[in-house]
């Protein structure tokens, strides 16, 4: 058994001694699939939601493309499920899908009765295409900053409705669970409070993905894996953990963040090209520019690899710099301030993490495999996304199984939370102190050399004793800060990427293994984990409508 199959706790403590808050549903995130479940659960009782940083660093606040929906006079949700069903490689649950496209349009519906106005004003709703999509379907809010408007949209709706409380900059360190493995709330810290045990009937973790255990990533320093590990360390079950979608197209500039450059803007007709305008996609791939994420990724790769070039570029010249700025206003004042106007000049690119699709394994209505605890949006890993996601799919996501998830947990027959005496003695082995900003930007730059876009057996095993080795030292300390909790959920989540992505004998979608290029002649299958277990469950993907949904 390893350091990340021991601790079941990050922290000492004795739940009796700490105060004790109570709430109906307890949400952990605050991005679209929180609040979404935050406002539905408020219709049957009191809500907590705890979101770790203010509510303007949720990925979905930063969130430049828009939100996928069959409402056009030439589509229908089928052709939505076909699209996303082709993009995810083979491995979407196919009732999961239905569901996502069928309640998807009236997840619309509901936003705009919230006050959301998108894109077309009188004229209608101007529909966008992107990549893996066949057609325009594509709604945006503000040009490129349909996630601000949508998190706009949310936060109003919630301080509307009463029975929510939001604490932000609270961070949940752990789960609670009972002797009978129910979940029963959450150990949680507040830096004016301090440590504090919420008790919860039901308890929702939407807390968002891992994008932050790669180097190269566009997502916000709060993407650190922490619902995903502490439902791992409270025994719940995960899915997938090998698939990372990496986008694209990030800006690539010396000493820069790697700001996200909307698949909108290939949407607009910009085209991939090196530094000789030789166009990348052309010839790899049918829709060529607008292709599933992970086969323009690998493009990108593949030709830089050939030419030697350390990025590539995207063309947006068409525009030119007056219609570039009107058509994505916020990315036109993020490349300013590096001097670019992406309407007259090349914009340097490269691939970044983006989106994790595995995660915590739920059903349809959101379920975990422990009782009590429910999971929605990025953290979950319900079958929709297969082995590589369709743009814009993942706000529909968060709306349409945040709803669920909760109408999931209301129907549950579960009792109302009782406090219980918890005792967490945490062994520790360490004496010294640890440099926690250089083991993370280690295991970050460990992860993208060895578990990034194209992978290796030889580099990966290489990678999993460099996590046994940090692990020994970081999950062997006690840290009172959240710099250090972020530091060890970060280990267990990248050593747990590691070991589903060498487990994983084939390439498939967002997958690629050098050693493995094909695809598992046995079909495809989701790859489950849990604490404790010695060797993971493979399941076949689901190609059935299970009843009702």
């Amino acid at each position: 058994m390893s350091i990340f199959d021991e601790r079941r706790f990050l922290i000492p403590f004795r739940s009796q001694l700490l105060p004790q808050l109570f709430t109906d549903t307890l949400v952990i995130g605050g991005g679209v699939a929180g609040l979404r479940a935050a406002i539905e659960a408020a219709r049957h009782g009191t809500v907590t939601v705890l979101a770790k940083g203010p509510m303007e660093l949720s990925n979905t606040h930063w969130a430049q493309g828009g939100i996928a929906a069959a409402l056009a006079a030439d589509d229908s949700p089928a052709a939505h499920e076909r699209d996303t069903l082709a993009a995810g490689a083979g491995l979407c649950d196919e009732d999961a899908v239905q569901t996502l496209v069928r309640e998807g349009p009236a997840e619309i519906e509901w936003l705009h009765a919230a006050g959301m106005r998108f894109d077309g004003g009188d004229s209608g709703v101007s529909l966008g295409l992107e990549g893996g999509h066949g057609r325009a379907r594509i709604l945006h809010a503000d040009g490129d900053q349909t996630g601000r408007a949508l998190m706009r949209t949310l936060i109003d709706a919630a301080a509307r409705t009463r029975g929510i409380r939001v604490f932000d900059r609270c961070f949940a360190l752990d789960l609670c669970t009972d002797g009978a493995q129910r979940v029963t709330g959450a150990l949680t810290w507040h830096p004016r409070f301090g440590l504090q045990v919420l008790w919860a009937r039901a308890t929702i973790l939407a807390a968002g993905g891992a994008g932050q255990v790669y180097r190269e990533t566009s997502n916000p320093r709060v993407a650190t894996g922490d619902a995903i590990a502490m439902a791992w360390r409270a025994g719940a079950q995960v899915q997938d953990l090998e698939f990372m979608q990496f986008h694209p197209t990030t800006l690539y500039v010396a000493g820069a963040p790697r700001h996200l450059i909307s698949e909108a803007v290939r949407g607009e007709g910009a085209r991939l090209v090196d530094r000789h305008g030789v166009e990348i996609m052309q010839g790899r791939h049918a829709q060529a520019d607008l292709a599933p994420r992970d086969v323009v990724t690998r493009g990108i790769v593949e030709h830089l690899a050939g030419s030697g070039d350390s990025h590539a570029f995207l063309d947006a010249r068409h525009l030119g710099s007056d219609g570039f700025a009107r058509r994505f206003p916020g990315l036109a004042r993020m490349l300013s301030e590096y001097g670019i106007d992406g309407g007259s000049a090349l914009i340097p690119v490269h691939p970044a993490a983006h989106y994790t699709i595995g995660g915590v394994w739920t059903d349809l209505d959101g379920r975990t495999s422990l009782r009590g605890l429910y999971a929605c949006g990025e953290v979950a890993s319900n079958g929709v996304h297969g082995a590589n996601r369709l743009a814009s799919n993942s706000l529909l996501e968060g709306l349409v199984f945040g709803r669920r998830t909760v109408q999931a947990a209301i129907r549950d027959p579960l009792p109302d939370a009782v406090p219980m005496q918890w005792e967490s003695k945490v062994r520790t082995s360490v004496a010294g102190e640890l440099d926690l900003d250089d083991v993370r930007s280690s295991l970050r730059s460990a992860m993208w050399r060895n578990v990034g876009i194209v992978r290796d057996g030889a580099k990966m095993r290489d990678c999993v004793d460099m996590f046994a080795f940090w692990g020994r030292y970081a999950l062997g300390s006690v840290f009172d800060t959240p710099s250090g909790w972020e530091t060890q959920n970060l280990l267990t989540v990248g050593h747990l990427m590691t070991r589903a992505a060498l487990e994983r004998r084939e390439s498939r979608g967002a997958h690629t293994r050098l050693d493995w290029p094909a695809e598992d002649p046995v079909g495809p299958q989701h790859l489950l984990w849990r604490r404790g277990e010695a060797n993971p469950l493979w399941r076949a993907a689901l190609r059935a409508a299970r009843s009702g949904a």
